[in-house]
């Protein structure tokens, strides 16, 4: 196997073929590679770290929005807003985690709307964190979306390989002669 096809085989993803032409490749999750292909390479303990890391640093996260509200209230900035404050971060991480959780199940678009809520999707990373942590309990988070594309993946590369038949180099021969040209 040459240098060139090595390389061309690690860097292949989901819906193409490798050099080698053994077919679509699984596209890697962070934290998982391709283990939820096949549940194997310590999957299950991944997905228990994970969700477990994922809802400790929330909590740290918590924690630490607890110390800068006691900051406001030492600070006494006033009751507008300290309620303020709240409700801005409990708004902000109920819609990073409906966005959160979405993701999960779908390609962002790339749309405007997407790239102008990435600011509150930044200050309510709780709800993101809380997200990924609950969404570990069922699967690996994006786990369905991408097995959903690579089976789709697979059964069109089926589909292409079975339709081959024969040699190309003998298409276009008649009763075994050669075609004219």
């Amino acid at each position: 196997m040459s240098e060139h096809t090595e390389k061309t085989e690690k860097t292949e993803n989901t819906g193409s073929t490798s050099a080698t032409g053994t077919g679509p490749r699984p596209e890697p999750i962070r934290y998982f590679g391709t283990t939820w292909v096949e549940h194997n390479g310590g999957y299950g303990l991944r997905r228990a770290a994970v969700g477990a890391g994922a809802l400790v640093t929330a909590f740290a996260a918590a924690l630490v929005l607890r110390f800068a509200y006691q900051g406001l209230a030492i600070a006494e900035v006033g009751g507008f807003v300290n309620v303020l404050v709240v409700v801005m971060f409990a708004v902000c991480s109920a819609i990073a985690f409906r966005k959160t959780w979405e993701s999960f199940g779908r390609r962002p678009s790339g749309s405007a709307a997407e790239d102008s809520l990435r600011s509150l999707k930044a200050i309510g990373f709780i709800g993101s964190l809380i997200a990924y942590s609950l969404r570990c309990l069922v699967e690996a988070p994006g786990e369905k979306l991408r097995r959903t594309e690579y089976e789709t993946a697979l059964k069109q590369y089926e589909k292409r390989r079975g339709t081959r038949s024969g040699n190309p180099a003998a298409r276009g021969r008649k009763n075994g002669r050669p075609r004219r040209g």
